[in-house]
């Protein structure tokens, strides 16, 4: 992949019948491609610019800035310059400007560096509202939508809940996905989808677009359909130098306290471990395993994505050794991207399928994608494996 600077003129023309870039009238695939040659609503310069050729410009006006760069694990690690930040070019007016690319068609988080300062880019109408400080969001598109983008299908529904919890004495928010053709007079599977350190529930609806990753398969008819619920699983701070000792008994016991009993009162789900799933992405893996793995009781499915232990044999031991594990579990997924499968972050993800082959334990191991430690590998695995094989039996 190349990265160029460049100086790019801004003007505006007359606006056509067209979309616009970063218009926000429909769902569309391609949002920040410039149609209409229109900047957004509120923002002086038109920031990202995906091209035809599926390169991207940046711009920024900053006149007093003297250094701004191109950062974030995403975008440079999908640009081949993982903890190598881009620099961008000052140009007339104070503008300055970065093309790189060309990237393969997803979505990309991102950050600019401002003389030091990391900051969202102002010009992008597309930004992450996260357990973190806000970043980015590039949309670079295909020749169509994409598995993951609003297509013309039947569409379920995404409910937000706001309940009290006694757990962590306050309230707490809760979304839950129905499919298409919900229908009350009959029951579903119910899978628990958890985030990772970082992230809120409304991250795996907004970045991981699992509502429409659903949507899709099921008009594909490639996946069971199930109602899907995303509880809050940041259930201690996060810099909480005691996080690893409290996280897990208190998620526990919020899932069973007050996420399990909600979803079943609210909505028409099997009440079994056979018909309960849960999964994790990161820190929400190790919430899968640390929790899921001891709580069988409650589910039999679990997809851990990227997560792990290399100390597997002994966090996990009960779970290793329990000779009816195979008879408890119907389906045990435990993937991670290609990217971070080859390097540091990917061994504990390795450990752990090694753990799980080693004590004759049922389950699939996928390395796959071409992503890093991001949404572009969560995205995948959710929707090439782990939703697919869910309550599958064939």
């Amino acid at each position: 992949m190349t990265i160029r600077t460049c100086l790019t003129l801004v003007c505006l023309l007359s606006p056509v019948l067209a979309r616009a870039q970063q218009a926000n009238v429909n769902l569309d695939f391609n949002p920040q491609k410039n149609t209409e040659k229109l900047i957004p609503f509120s923002a002086p310069l038109n920031s990202p610019e995906v091209h035809d050729d599926r390169t991207v410009t940046f711009r920024l006006r900053a006149p007093a800035a003297k250094e701004v760069r191109l950062v974030g694990v995403a975008i440079l690690t999908a640009l081949g310059r993982t903890n190598q930040p881009a620099a961008f070019t000052k140009g007339d007016g104070g503008i300055w400007t970065l093309t790189v690319g060309p990237l393969r068609p997803d979505m990309y988080a991102y950050h600019l560096n401002v003389d030091g300062v990391q900051m969202a880019d102002p010009n992008n109408t597309c930004a992450a509202f996260t357990a973190m400080p806000p970043y980015s969001q590039l949309v670079v598109h295909g020749d169509g939508p994409a598995y993951y983008d609003a297509r013309n299908v039947p569409h379920g529904t995404v409910t937000r809940h706001v309940y009290h919890s006694e757990v962590t004495r306050g309230e707490r928010e809760l979304y839950v996905y129905t499919p298409p053709g919900y229908d009350r007079t009959k029951t579903y599977p119910v899978l628990y989808l958890v985030g990772g350190s970082g992230e809120l529930p409304s991250n795996w609806v907004y970045d991981g677009r699992v509502s429409f990753i659903m949507d899709n398969l099921l008009a594909e008819k490639k996946a069971v359909p199930m109602v899907i619920a995303i509880p809050n699983n940041q259930v201690v701070h996060r810099n909480n130098p005691k996080h690893t000792e409290l996280t897990f008994k208190l998620f526990e016991a919020e899932l069973r306290q007050h996420v399990i009993p909600l979803v079943e009162r609210e909505y028409s789900v099997r009440r079994d471990p056979k018909s309960r799933a849960l999964s994790g992405l990161s820190m929400g893996g190790r919430h899968t395993m640390f929790v899921g793995f001891n709580s069988l009781d409650l589910f039999a499915s679990f997809g851990v994505l990227s997560a792990g232990d290399v100390d597997a044999e002994k966090s996990v031991a009960r779970f290793l050794n329990d000779p009816d594990a195979n008879k408890k579990i119907d389906y045990l997924f435990l993937g991670q991207g290609t990217e971070e499968a080859a390097g540091r972050m990917g061994e504990r993800c390795i450990a752990l399928h090694k753990a799980l082959e080693a004590h004759n334990i049922t389950h699939e191991y996928y390395v796959g994608g071409y992503g890093g430690h991001d949404w572009a590998t969560w995205r995948h695995l959710l929707y090439n494996r782990f939703l697919p094989n869910l309550w599958r039996k064939d």
